[in-house]
């Protein structure tokens, strides 16, 4: 599978989110509406640190208490010093507790809809909902449809909390394997350890629906200084029942589609166990914004924090507003979008001489928008083509770099005299158009006997010679019988000439 290189990875993801799709997921600790932490949120989202910033393109939220406190929270995303002041919410869906919200840039995503999956209720059921909501990146059509989950799985130790989980997951899963698009998983899981059949429900290798953690980190995460850079709560302080930062309770999972290595996908070398001695593992996008490894077992380090700065680290700690579980902190990683295949409608061969043989040239281009999306957030186009009989085009499978192309022969062949058409078809890893075509057409002059561009006598000569040995292009008329009628057809075809 084709990975971006170490180097490459890391400086884009040393500055915000300027290219490729970012996608970030936030408990953001029961927000009821405008208060107090809305400038902590402001801080946390947009500013920088040694040119780093969260700066999400779509941001999935969990606890939000109503439908006011999402507008509130939209409010803030577009106030917020250093905004681009584009972002919309999709409808929230209110529920039993706290429910979900969605957030994404008008300009870098286009929303088609949410369903709950899920409905919370007493147990056994799920206490919270669980949304899925479907977009695309900008520009892209149905084809390039993403969908992500937003959940809050029960918390809790006991086993009935386990098993509620469970139901949570089986529920996810099935709507997932009935999707065709690629999907993520984003939310507040409140799982403690890889093993928990919950978790196991949404990676196991069960046909359909399955998900993966991009990162490749399974373990005991609860309490365990081995996943000390991947912890998510409890940053906002130390309280008895925490402990501080000591859980991966907020994760973001892919679908395969994702992982591939094709069309649209995770920026990092997805399945690469994340570092262990490093938070700024440049082998992957994903993070957990503020947690620069420094934070085991206390609330989020502010004076010293490497990653987000003490700016941004104070403000993700106020932002949790002294929860009594301590809050939690943003993950995200950064997705490239597809490929756009480009092509000319049609392509015109002209007057072709008796024999045909006669090539022109096709470029086929990546028409990713790199101006939005980066270069390097762009996949390259991969694809093959195919040409209808009489015309014939170069074999294998070929790539193409955003905006960049390459430059295919097409030949014409033999055919009998008169117009001629048939259509080239660009078989591509574009989801909006897998299947481009282009028409191709031309005129088989026939007379041109000897393909000299002079139609004289010395191409009666010809024909006759070719009639008397059977060769190819004496069967005037194309009937497949090579007879007098193939004379009056040629001089016919001489009488009028070509175009």
């Amino acid at each position: 599978m084709k990975r971006a290189g170490a180097a490459s990875l890391a400086a884009l993801i040393a500055a915000p989110a300027l290219a490729q799709l970012r996608i970030a997921t936030w408990n953001v600790t029961a927000y009821n509406g405008p208060g107090p932490r809305d400038a902590a949120f402001g801080t946390a989202l947009y500013a920088q640190f040694q040119g780093r910033s969260l700066a999400p393109d779509a941001l999935v939220g969990q606890e939000f208490t109503s439908a006011a406190a999402v507008t509130a929270f939209l409010n803030i995303l577009n106030t917020a010093p250093g905004s681009p002041g584009d972002w919309a919410a999709a409808p929230f869906v209110p529920g039993p507790d706290t429910g979900n919200a969605f957030f994404f840039r008008t300009s870098r995503a286009s929303f088609d809809g949410v369903t709950t999956i899920s409905y919370g209720g007493q147990a056994p059921e799920p206490p919270r909902n669980t949304e899925r909501y479907d977009v695309r990146p900008h520009g892209y059509g149905a084809g390039a449809q993403l969908a992500i989950y937003s959940l809050h799985m029960k918390a809790g130790s006991a086993s009935a909390d386990a098993a509620r989980r469970l139901t949570e997951a089986g529920r996810i899963r099935a709507d997932a394997a009935t999707l065709t698009t690629p999907f993520i998983i984003a939310g507040d899981f409140n799982i403690q350890s890889s093993s928990e059949a919950g978790y196991q429900a949404l990676i196991g290798p069960l046909p359909g629906g399955r998900a993966f953690d991009p990162i490749a980190t399974p373990g005991h995460w609860n309490n365990n200084p081995a996943f000390r850079f991947v912890h998510t709560q409890a940053p906002g302080g130390v309280a008895t029942q925490t402990g501080g930062m000591d859980d991966r309770f907020d994760q973001l999972l892919l679908s395969v589609g994702l992982i591939d290595g094709a069309g649209m996908d995770y920026r990092g070398v997805a399945l690469r166990p994340y570092s262990t001695a490093a938070w700024n593992d440049p082998d992957h996008s994903y993070r957990v914004w503020g947690n620069d490894g420094a934070s085991f077992n206390t609330e989020l380090v502010v004076t010293t924090n490497q990653m987000a700065g003490p700016f941004i680290a104070q403000a993700l700690r106020d932002s949790t507003a002294a929860d009594i579980f301590g809050g939690h902190l943003p993950v995200f990683l950064d997705l490239r979008v597809p490929a756009k295949v480009g092509a000319p409608p049609a392509l015109d061969f002209g007057t072709v001489p008796m024999g045909g043989g006669v090539g022109r040239d096709l470029t086929v281009r990546n028409d990713g928008d790199a101006a939005l999306w980066g270069p390097a957030g762009v996949a390259d186009l991969r694809y093959t083509l195919e040409a209808t009989i009489g015309f014939t085009a170069p074999p294998g499978m070929f790539t193409a770099t955003t905006g960049a192309g390459n430059i295919h022969t097409i030949t014409m062949g033999a055919a009998p005299a008169g117009p001629v058409s048939g259509v080239l078809t660009i078989h591509s890893d574009d989801p909006d158009s897998p299947a481009w075509t282009v028409a191709l057409s031309g005129f088989v002059c026939y007379p041109d006997c000897n393909a000299d561009g002079v139609l004289n006598l010395a191409d009666f000569g010809c024909f006759q010679t070719r009639f008397a040995l059977a060769a190819p292009y004496a069967d005037c008329n194309g009937d497949g019988v090579r007879n007098l009628s193939d004379f009056g057809c040629f001089t016919t075809s001489f009488a009028m000439g070509c175009p």
